[in-house]
């Protein structure tokens, strides 16, 4: 059995079905849920946000700790080396779990380890101890608080310096994750028991679970919100779900909620024919075939016939549905983008494979020499393959190249809009997440890697968390959220046609998040009229928060009237709607300004404010306003904003209105 005690009431335990359906029956339980195995969710991405390393730092940055749920951390990795790091901040109340030539040092001041399930392996390669053997955890650490690192490179790609958001920051650890990147309730919520009870400041937590879970169902929304009661902010993944409609994960407003976009650094392979036709597409590759030509063979044509393996099948290049045989020693042409695997089991030496992702796609790490071309470009290399009776063909090592279309939101980015609350935009920001170069487990021979997913994503928005914390201490974690949300540089809908369901706010912005001017600010009760408003009861909240909130008419409220620093609307489609609700903003900027709203709108919608002045005679002071939305919608999304602006600051909130299939 598991017992949370330290920062909420609770327990982990093996049940049978009818065990746990005695549980659930009772009153002074609000859920019972089986626990469910979540997965996880990878130099140049900080100067691409415009925050370059001579950025100011506050000498409180070292006070400031990180606490990361995920696989680990190598620590001996130069990214974590403490010199000039003093001992950990007094609050600190973690532990260092230093077993198996496993050590903290005043970089990772904590790190601990969990594994509910002690009967089920671990998998090659792992040990129990809080050193990652994935490199996942490593990445993300290094991303969000790393130092910096001059030369990094993988295999000689992409070198620069890597370096996180928050230099000196202090972070602690809390490996959840094993092997094949399986990680387990029971084991989240634990760690999150334990970091908010050792003192850290934000939690960055880079997985999640596909599929629909009421909020004291999921366990990153239950964690994440007894941290928000600690004045804590988590920032979470998105998920790599997309790019369908409704697929974000971690959608909790009290959590932030990060998708994955572009940096302007992209990496290419080049592919030489024997007829002297090149061609180039994104690819990873470490090595390449050095200008020698190998001969070239469709998939298509060599399938693994002892199998059964079709031509159709084979021409995809998945694993064992080629022919060794005639595979061997060969450049293998397939019809789809696949992990190599198939062609390096079967003996090829290269592989081109076709992708109609177009302009907006991802560059893959591959384990041989790969290129991935578009479908005209392919057709053109299978019609020489055809006709030539000796095909030949040779492929580059990679080679950074600059990505002028950055920023954009990935493909497998997942999708807004929020499945469970509806009038909550999600995701809230997107942040660097392709082709990220950052620390790794050498086991594999490098040091450094570069890797894509939102996991790579929300480190950056973590480390630029803490970067907000060290200069405004006092903060709570959804005046952090505001500042990032509401400075986060706009992005093209017609780069994606999800518009706000795919970035949020935008991209996320650090520098000018420390100094927003105004924030939305939310507390715990907030959130509980909230929680009233979308159906949970008195008994159903007590249970999880521990003290005596209870929804009752003081209480009463609609999802629209949480203070979030953004704005979505479920509406009818081609019926005439009008919402109306309020929003409260603290002035943060400056002791006497006076702010103005500008509202950007297509013609189908009216938004209106009131007041749409706003004066402030001192910091910390509050002012109200009703935001007012009417019109008719015949479109799937429509995408406006509200700006309040002294002429210094300029605070942008989001506001998207949507229809959905009936």
């Amino acid at each position: 059995m598991r017992r949370y005690t330290k920062s909420f009431n609770g327990f982990a335990s093996m049940l049978t079905h009818e065990e746990a359906k005695i549980l659930s029956s009772m009153d002074e339980v609000v859920s019972v849920f089986p626990s469910k195995d979540r997965r996880l969710h990878t130099t140049r991405s900080w100067n691409f946000l415009g925050f370059p390393s001579s950025a100011p730092r506050a000498a409180l940055e070292s006070d400031v700790i990180i606490g990361m749920i995920d696989s680990g951390i190598w620590p001996e990795s130069k990214s974590f080396d403490d010199t000039g790091f003093g001992p950990p901040p007094s609050k600190w109340k973690g532990v260092c779990d230093s077993n198996h030539n496993f050590t903290c040092n005043n970089k990772i001041i904590g790190a601990r380890y969990y594994h509910f399930n002690i009967t089920v392996d671990i998998g090659d390669g792992e040990i129990l101890s809080p050193r990652d053997s994935l490199g996942h955890g490593t990445h993300t650490s290094s991303t969000a608080a790393g130092i910096g690192v001059p030369h990094a490179n993988y295999s000689g790609i992409a070198e620069g310096t890597a370096r996180g958001g928050a230099p000196s920051a202090r972070i602690a650890i809390y490996k959840v994750c094993w092997n094949e990147g399986i990680c387990n309730d029971v084991d989240v919520l634990s760690a999150f028991d334990d970091a908010i009870a050792d003192g850290v400041d934000i939690i960055s937590i880079s997985l999640g679970s596909q599929g629909i879970m009421g909020y004291f169902e999921d366990t990153n929304a239950i964690g994440s919100f007894h941290a928000m009661k600690k004045n804590i902010l988590t920032s979470s993944s998105g998920g790599n779900s997309g790019p369908n409609s409704s697929t974000i994960e971690n959608y909790a407003p009290w959590l932030l909620t990060v998708a994955a976009s572009t940096i302007d650094r992209n990496f290419v392979a080049q592919t030489q024919l024997g007829d002297g036709q090149d061609y180039k597409g994104l690819a990873i590759n470490t090595v390449g075939l050095n200008g020698v030509m190998y001969p070239l063979i469709y998939g298509g044509d060599a399938p693994n016939a002892s199998a059964g393996v079709s031509p159709s099948n084979s021409s995809t290049c998945a694993f064992g549905t080629l022919d060794g045989e005639l595979v061997k020693g060969k450049v293998v042409l397939c019809s789809e983008v696949r992990s190599g695997l198939g062609p390096q089991h079967a003996g090829a030496v290269g592989a081109i494979m076709q992708t109609d992702d177009g302009p907006y796609g991802q560059a893959h790490r591959f384990w041989l020499p790969v290129v991935v071309l578009g479908s005209n470009d392919t057709t053109h290399i299978l019609n020489y393959v055809k006709k030539s009776s000796n095909p030949m063909a040779s492929i580059s090592k990679s080679v950074g190249v600059f990505n002028s279309e950055a920023p954009y939101v990935i493909s497998f980015s997942s999708r807004g809009p929020n499945p469970v609350t509806s009038n909550i935009l999600k995701p809230d920001l997107a942040a660097p997440g392709v082709n990220i170069l950052a620390a790794w487990t050498p086991s594999s021979g490098e040091d450094y890697a570069i890797i894509s997913g939102t996991s790579m994503a929300c480190p950056h928005a973590s480390g630029a968390a803490a970067y907000v914390k060290s200069f405004n201490p006092t903060w709570s974690p959804a005046a952090i959220k505001s500042a990032l949300i509401t400075t986060a540089h706009v992005m093209s809908p017609t780069k994606n046609v999800d518009a706000e369901f795919a970035y949020g706010a935008g991209q996320l912005n650090p520098l000018a998040a420390v100094k927003p001017g105004l924030v939305y600010d939310v507390d715990e009760k907030d959130y509980i009229k909230m929680l009233c408003a979308e159906g949970y009861n008195t008994t159903n909240l007590r249970a999880v928060t521990g003290d005596s909130s209870a929804c009752t008419s003081a209480t009463n409220a609609t999802v629209l009237g949480l203070n979030y620093p953004s704005v979505s609307l479920l509406v009818k489609h081609g019926i005439p709607f009008s919402n109306s609700f309020q929003r409260t903003v603290t002035n943060v900027g400056k002791s006497n300004s006076i702010y103005k709203a500008t509202i950007s709108a297509p013609a189908s919608i009216k938004i209106s404010v009131e007041s749409d002045i706003l004066s402030f005679e001192a910091l910390l002071e509050k002012k109200s306003f009703l935001v007012k939305i009417e019109g008719v919608v015949e479109t799937s999304i429509l995408s406006a904003s509200l700006i309040w602006s002294d002429g210094v600051y300029n605070v942008r909130s989001p506001i998207v209105v949507y229809t959905q299939k009936e």
